[in-house]
């Protein structure tokens, strides 16, 4: 899951110097999340559930990272939707 979470925060630290909105916040912090998550395919699982599949977790996204990545997106469209709505 810190694969998700570190580049995410580094975006999000760089987004609020920017001092964006929080709409523009979370599209910063949604892509870099994705591409962390996406980078788990090529790791083999050694934490969670996932660690006992030994090699066969390879070539697949980790549960925790594909999880809070799609959370993120989640959150990102929530919150474009309710500023819209606003």
């Amino acid at each position: 899951m810190l694969d998700t979470w570190i580049p995410a925060a580094e975006a999000a630290s760089v987004a609020l110097a920017r001092e964006e909105g929080s709409a523009e916040l979370w599209r910063e912090v949604v892509a870099p999340g994705e591409a962390g998550a996406a980078a788990t395919r090529s790791m083999v699982a050694v934490r969670g559930r996932t660690a006992r599949l030994g090699e066969r977790s390879l070539g697949h996204v980790g549960p925790a990272a594909g999880s809070d990545a799609d959370h993120r997106d989640r959150q990102a469209t929530d919150t474009r939707r309710n500023q819209h709505a606003g």
